[in-house]
């Protein structure tokens, strides 16, 4: 979880105890006597009773007070000398009788504003002026309110100080850790720039960190010690927006009209992107894709505009590219999904390792929120560790062209070099999104735009072509994932499914529930498996010579996966094997004991098998495989697109995977996926260059890259270092499994 994400959950927390009266009194309850300390100095340790009784006797100095003005009547005693010759009158003020208290006390618990009819009768029944039973319950609410203030700033305080800590922290280990075994590049002797370092991400943290610590310094600024809390629909929190606003935007030098002026031009960028062809985009005869002509981008927009006048040569790359398709999905539900962070996150599992929505800039107009704008950051990555995540601030703009138009704009509206953080700037997104056209019968037609500039570094010559020919990020990627995903939609609703293609689950609830279940296990198993900062790599080398990184992680409560030290290693190789040959190796269970090592002589059979997309590569099957000795029930999940495919697998109780199957909740069964990502390579990524280094010509050859993940629990126990035993065994799990792979399909050499 983010520093970002923590500390929103706790502001929240604060502010919504305000609007329960039965967890106020609670509150009341749990700091009693705590109040009455800070107001005598601490000589009251139980001057101070909130939800019991208040007798004579231990009643404080504060309570008296509140009797005081509660009273209202005073009588005259006995006249004092105040020693400068004049008789003052001293005054005898009544006390309420513990009775008394007790019976308001009751009341005040079921309705802490009691209406006029309430009072007077409460006043005849006790004997008291209705006044005084008015000014008890004013001054009653008045103590409470002061205790759960203060109770709020502790917390606020609190908040600040672990973010402080955890800021520490960061530092330290940026500091202390060491370059052998962390996966990251050395700096090279020559002085180029090494792969991405923590230095970068630890950055990116600590700007969350400040705008957070900001958002609360205000909020207790608001609510100092002793005043009456606000509401939290007051116009103030209008002014706490604005604040957090002009504080995350200062590093970057922006104002709220400027990127909206910034974001309309995008938007009509993207648009003519979008629709013009030659000779602003030219057909490569070498792969078949559109190329962007760079001098005649130049001269169609304006070369000395604020969104364009960063973009220098020296040291940056710039990737463009575009794809077209049919989505069966509705416009309104599209746009939605992308200006939601969290469905924009589900709909691209395997790109997006992190997202946030930083802050609103306009709300936007109508059900659908048109000209509605927000800052987002993103991580995006590769499923491989070895190469590294793209981390990009940009705008994210909805706007609707026409009737049946609508456009989502991407933009870094920076000022580029001028930044105080240059980190943020290591990937910066030139106008780009998609336009998406209503076909009027469901579907919509998506146009992809990706135009993108980074700083240049160095990248792992497995996947260097892919990177370099702007595979790894682009358009196609994007729009090939858009399009399974939402075909995944539309068989997770669907009620006219072919039995072909749904054998082995009875009902429509049971097939939902095992598709929910197979999602989240690739939601996991995309996470576990990239660059994110999520993971901290060590690189070991395996009995084949192959690199292997290797991760440790805990999990304290999360009920989606077993409890405990997870240890998850990942390995990427090149294979002289057709992409869609290793594919349907890979998934057909009748072949499965080839490669799997734990299913060595166990008899594999098909209880389910559920298709989740138009392609016949794209199931969810559930597989039981026995042996002498035990049964085991092993859930997975395939999936191709034209860019990528992936099989994901991960062992199931028998008896919870027997009841997710007649339609109950999935959400708290424990699975730990492990599998492979196969990327094509062949001459959709030839280069049009010749290069004397093997490891760029092994595209033309047609192979693939496969990076395959384990992940294993090794220990209940609360350390998370890699111990010796772990290593081995992991090591000889991946050595095995790819010698397998390359003697079945005879390309050991």
């Amino acid at each position: 979880m983010s520093l970002l994400d923590m500390s929103s959950n706790n502001l929240h927390t604060s502010q919504s105890l305000k609007s329960a009266p039965a967890l106020s009194l609670s509150l009341a309850g749990i700091f009693h006597g705590g109040g009455a300390e800070e107001e005598e100095g601490g000589t009251g340790g139980e001057a101070v009773e909130i939800s019991s009784e208040n007798s004579g006797a231990a009643k404080s100095r504060s309570d008296e007070d509140y009797d005081l003005a509660a009273e209202g009547l005073e009588e005259e005693d006995e006249d004092e000398n105040d020693g400068g010759g004049k008789k003052r009158k001293r005054k005898k003020y009544h006390r309420h009788t513990p009775q008394q208290i007790r019976e308001m006390e009751a009341l005040f618990k079921e309705s802490p504003h009691p209406d006029e009819k309430q009072r007077m009768q409460l006043s005849k029944q006790l004997g008291l002026h209705p006044r005084q039973v008015k000014f008890w319950f004013q001054n009653r609410r008045t103590q409470i309110k002061a205790i759960q203030e203060r109770h709020e700033n502790s917390l606020l305080k609190s908040e600040i100080d672990k973010l402080s800590d955890e800021n520490k922290l960061l530092r330290e280990s940026i500091k202390n850790q060491p370059c052998s075994n962390c996966g990251f590049a050395r700096p090279n002797k020559d002085g180029t720039t090494p792969s991405p370092t923590e230095g970068q991400k630890l950055r990116i943290e600590n700007a969350r960190l400040k705008a957070e610590v900001e958002k609360l310094k205000s909020v207790i600024a608001k609510h100092p010690h002793g005043s009456s809390p606000r509401s939290s629909y007051s116009p103030g929190n209008d002014q706490d927006d604005r604040s957090s606003f002009e504080f995350l935007n200062a590093g970057c030098g922006l104002e709220k009209a400027r990127i909206m002026e910034a974001a309309s031009r995008a938007a009509e960028e993207l648009r003519k992107m979008a629709s013009h062809g030659e000779p602003l985009w030219v057909r490569s005869y070498e792969t078949g894709r559109e190329m962007l002509n760079y001098d005649e981008y130049r001269k169609e927009f304006c070369a000395d505009d604020e969104i364009h006048n960063s973009m220098q040569p020296r040291k940056k790359s710039v990737e463009a590219s575009r794809e077209t398709a049919l989505i069966f999905v509705d416009l309104p539900w599209l746009v939605q999904t992308f200006m939601d962070v969290n469905q924009w996150k589900e709909l691209f599992p395997c790109l997006i390792s992190k997202a946030a929505t930083v802050d609103v800039i306009c709300n936007g107009e109508g059900v659908n929120r048109d000209g509605a704008a927000q800052l987002m950051f993103a991580e995006i990555q590769m499923l491989t560790p070895l190469v590294a995540t793209r981390e990009v601030y940009f705008v994210r703009y909805s706007k609707k062209i026409s009737t049946n138009q609508w456009a989502i704009v991407d933009v870094s509206v920076d000022r580029g070099e001028d930044s105080t953080d240059a980190s943020l700037h290591k990937c910066r997104k030139r106008p780009s999104g998609c336009i998406i056209e209503d076909k009027s019968n469901g579907n919509c037609k998506v146009t992809w735009v990706e135009h993108v500039e980074c700083q240049r570094s160095t990248v792992h010559s497995l996947y260097r072509t892919m990177v370099k020919s702007g595979l790894a990020f682009g358009a196609k990627r994007w729009l090939s994932t858009l399009q399974q995903q939402c075909d995944r939609l539309v068989f997770l609703v669907a009620t006219n499914v072919p039995l072909k293609d749904s054998s082995g689950v009875a009902t429509l609830a049971g097939r939902k529930s095992i598709l929910k279940l197979a999602q989240r296990m690739n939601r996991s198993f995309c996470r576990a498996l990239g660059d994110s900062s999520f993971n901290s790599w060590n690189k070991i080398t395996s009995k084949t010579g192959d690199e292997i990184r290797v991760a440790t992680r805990k999990n304290h409560n999360d009920p989606g996966e077993p409890l405990g030290t997870i240890l998850s290693a990942v390995a990427s190789v090149w294979l002289p094997v057709p992409h869609h040959v290793l594919f349907d190796f890979l998934r057909d269970e009748n072949r499965r004991n080839e490669w799997d090592i734990m299913s060595k002589g166990s008899t594999v059979q098909t209880i389910a098998n559920l298709a989740k997309g138009q392609d016949r590569g794209n199931a969810v099957t559930t597989m039981a495989m026995q042996n002498d000795e035990h049964k085991m029930w092993v859930l997975q999940d395939s999936s191709t697109n034209t860019y990528e495919s992936m099989i994901i697998y991960a062992p199931v109780d028998i008896k919870g995977m027997q009841s997710v199957m007649t339609g109950c909740e999935s959400s708290n069964m424990a699975v730990l996926p492990s599998g492979f990502s196969i990327l094509p390579d062949g001459v959709e990524s030839r280069q049009s260059v010749i290069t004397s280094k093997p490891e760029e010509e092994k595209s033309a050859e047609g192979g693939s890259l496969l990076t395959m993940a384990f992940q294993i629990l090794i220990s209940n126990a609360s350390a998370t270092k890699l111990s010796v035993d772990s290593v081995e065994s992991v090591n000889t799990l991946i050595s095995c499994t790819l010698e397998n792979i390359k003697t079945t399909l005879q390309c050991e050499d």
